[in-house]
């Protein structure tokens, strides 16, 4: 059996591992797609190429959706504004938890679908936004809310949501990048000059290719591995909150034995619920490979090392 701390400290070692092997690998798929976008347009090898324009305009891409993240996630979902009348447990528990964890209460958002999920967002606890379905609000009881709520709340006070924010900015500047150097090789004609295309170019050319080829796709399982990590340490942080690890085991088996698919979720925001919205399709990839392409670490896995800590 471990205890809470133990088990925060252990997702907190793997999850940095998991950034700093995904910052690593960006930043050598970024320098050498630039260089050979550099050298495919008749410059000689070094510097930093187009990085920093890729940068910018990647950038300026994710500004949008960093500072309006929340309204667009609620437009997207169809939420409500939640009523303290109408959800009294919703709302006393936010408020409650929000004060045991040093945070601001969160605004409080509602969908209207029966099938039972939560998510969390907005860039700091101070625009943090927590919404709930009606089917979990309706299917759970105090206890097991107050497991889910927690683990929601402890992404806000990880900032969870500006880690993936960034993490989808270097994703998008290689997948940029990629899709440059491809267009260049398409339609563009390769410039050499002065004898630029010498052993180092024609290196740094092939590993270009490369990382071009490989990178957006190892970027995002990447991306998808992190996200799993912030979930095993968002369901440790709702146990050091709540102090009940049984409240939100018997939410997730809950959470997890309906079947039916919340209508309001889609590719862009299954990744911020506590459970994957598309269960049937979770469910029919098995095995190491399709667990690679997944946003929420497998319900199993979560559980036992939930159970670890009673």
């Amino acid at each position: 059996m471990k205890n809470i701390y133990e088990v925060a400290r252990e997702n907190k070692i793997k999850s940095a591992i998991v950034i700093i092997g995904f910052l690593v690998f960006v930043t050598l798929a970024i320098y050498f797609i630039s260089q050979a976008i550099g050298i495919y347009a008749g410059y000689e090898p070094g510097g930093l190429g187009m990085v920093g324009i890729a940068l910018i305009i990647s950038g300026l891409m994710s500004i949008g959706g960093y500072y309006f993240s929340d309204r667009i996630v609620l437009s997207i979902s169809g939420a409500r504004p939640a009523d303290r009348r109408k959800e009294f447990n919703f709302y006393t528990v936010a408020e409650n938890l929000s004060i045991a964890s040093g945070i601001p209460k969160p605004k409080l958002y509602v969908i209207e679908d029966s099938a039972p999920n939560a998510f969390a967002t907005g860039r700091d606890p101070e625009h943090a936004v927590v919404c709930a379905t009606t089917g979990i609000l309706r299917k759970l009881d105090r206890t097991e809310l107050e497991g889910v709520i927690a683990h929601e709340l402890t992404h806000v006070k990880n900032y969870d949501t500006r880690l993936m924010s960034v993490v989808a900015v270097l994703v998008g500047c290689v997948a940029l990048l990629a899709d440059w150097f491809f267009r260049m090789t398409w339609y563009g004609r390769r410039r050499d000059s002065e004898g630029k295309s010498g052993q180092l170019a024609a290196v740094i050319m092939i590993i270009g290719v490369v990382f071009a080829i490989l990178s957006p796709i190892i970027a995002q399982l990447i991306q998808l591995a992190i996200s799993r990590r912030r979930e095993f340490m968002a369901d440790a942080g709702s146990v050091e909150l709540t102090r009940q690890p049984a409240g939100l085991i018997s939410a997730l088996k809950k959470i997890s034995e309906d079947h039916e698919t919340l209508e309001a979720a889609n590719k862009a925001t299954a990744h911020l619920y506590i459970v994957n919205p598309f269960k049937e399709k979770v469910e029919s990839a098995v095995g190491w490979f399709a667990g690679l392409f997944n946003t929420h670490p497998p319900m199993t896995e979560r559980i036992k090392l939930l159970e670890q800590m009673t």
